[in-house]
């Protein structure tokens, strides 16, 4: 991507989300700018409703493409399945069954692996055939659940190929991928791919090279050497479990480093420099009772199909960046006026702080009352937003359609080589799960993966250390 400086940091290719509070974070982002504008000359012209952003109609034209595929034009039942307990609890799921409903000739539901059956080969949902599932768990749940409840309806469905998150595609959600990426196979991945993959070794004690190409004799004690510019991740983890980032754990590196060691399938990756993913944002001082420009960590979500780019999710935080270690979500805005994201976004920080404490507040209090009206909370509150958007220009939507397009093919060549026995090394999964994933190749049918990103889009800190 010629526009847009970064990597990604991992792959989702088995229950990806956050499309909905995304679509969410938009409204409240468009709700919150206009009260400002009110207030304050800004003097940026941008747009939070352009088609790229929202990634739910490119999902649920997807789901009926699956449909179609399989089913034809027979009336479409989409069922989508969770785990039990989070039924009436997770909104994304809820407000995304509520719109395939809205959508003509389709019934969507919400469901849990108990309300499916089986019959004379056929899955059924409370006595309907089914015609496409989404599910939202990785197969090592799925396989935990067979303790207790019968999952051979979903089973069939696999077989069937009527889930349209294929467990074929999840192998490639390991992040001991990456090390293939940019070595052994890179002649035949896209170049845009291998330039945002960033550095990564499966982490025992081996030979290897380094992130300039330096040989490494020892990687443990390569790592104990340069413990603060890397970061040990489970191979297989989500939702940021079990990392540990070296420039925050100085104290008891040997111990942290045997732990992993003991745990065994995790990666080593080079720490992306923060700068390069941080960005500064008016964000309240409650006990001062003043504004001030905060700096965070940001994350960039792209959502893909096999039509490609469907839309983002942008997260902010710290590391690692995501809302259950106390961070949010940012509304994202393309820049209309004439000027560089950079002042862009100088301007619209500027303007914030001149608005002052009190009214900055007023309307912060107003959105979180209009975001708990609309279930956008996680335990106890409002998920935090900013006020200041992540700014994107056309050129940016250009650049990450391509990376996208490339990412998908490439992702189809990977699983080729997966399900030929040649990533076995990197992709570390249990029997069960492999089977399960043999059993319902991808090959590039409709389906959702998403790569989430830590770029930099103009306005980074990077120039600025």
């Amino acid at each position: 991507m010629k526009t847009v400086k970064g990597y990604h940091g991992e792959f989702n290719m088995g229950s990806p989300g956050g499309w909905e509070y995304q679509r969410i974070a938009q409204l409240l982002g468009k709700m919150a700018w206009g009260l400002i504008v009110e207030n304050i000359e800004v003097g940026v012209d941008i747009d939070f409703e352009h088609a790229q952003i929202n990634a739910v109609p490119g999902f649920a034209k997807m789901i009926l493409r699956a449909h179609e595929r399989g089913h034809g034009k027979n009336p479409v039942n989409v069922i989508l399945l969770a785990e039990a307990e989070t039924l009436d609890i997770v909104l994304e799921n809820k407000n995304f069954v509520n719109y395939l409903n809205t959508l003509e000739s389709v019934k969507a539901s919400l469901a849990s692996p108990r309300h499916l059956s089986l019959k004379k080969e056929k899955v059924y949902c409370k006595g309907e055939e089914v015609t496409v599932i989404f599910m939202d768990f990785n197969s090592n749940t799925l396989l935990k659940m067979a303790q207790e409840e019968d999952i051979e309806p979903i089973k069939e469905a696999i077989k069937q190929g009527i889930l349209v998150n294929p467990r074929g595609m999840e192998p490639l959600g390991a992040k001991g991928l990456f090390e293939v990426i940019t070595e052994k196979y890179k002649h035949i991945l896209s170049k845009s791919t291998i330039e945002h993959t960033p550095w990564t070794r499966q982490f025992y004690s081996r030979s290897t090279t380094g992130p300039q190409g330096e040989p490494i004799e020892d990687l443990v004690t390569w790592t104990e050497r340069h413990w603060e510019d890397v970061v040990l991740k489970p191979a297989h983890g989500y939702s940021g479990h079990g990392i540990f980032i070296g420039r925050n754990e100085t104290e008891n590196k040997k111990k942290y480093i045997q732990t992993v060691l003991d745990a065994k399938d995790y990666i080593i990756q080079e720490l992306i420099p923060l700068p390069l993913w941080s960005e500064r944002s008016t964000w309240p001082l409650e006990e001062e009772r003043s504004l001030s420009l905060q700096e965070w960590q940001t994350d960039f979500r792209c959502f893909i199909t096999d039509e490609g780019l469907q839309g983002f999710l942008a997260r902010f935080g710290g590391v690692p960046t995501n809302v259950g270690s106390g961070g949010g979500i940012q509304p994202i805005a393309i820049l209309k006026s004439d000027i560089t994201p950079r002042a862009a976004v100088d301007k619209i920080n500027q303007a914030l702080l001149k608005m002052g404490y009190k009214a900055f507040v007023q309307i912060q209090e107003e959105i979180n009352q209009k975001a708990i009206e609309m279930g956008f909370t996680y335990l106890l509150g409002p998920i935090k937003i900013l006020f200041r958007p992540r700014i994107l220009t056309i050129d940016h939507l250009k650049d990450i359609r391509h990376y996208a397009n490339n990412l998908w093919q490439d992702a189809i060549k990977l699983e080729e080589l997966w399900r030929k026995g040649q990533l076995d090394n990197v992709v570390g999964i249990e029997e069960e799960e492999k089977e399960l994933a043999l059993s319902q190749p991808w090959r590039g049918n409709p389906a959702l993966m998403v790569s989430d990103g830590l770029f930099s889009f103009g306005a980074d800190l990077m120039n600025e250390e």
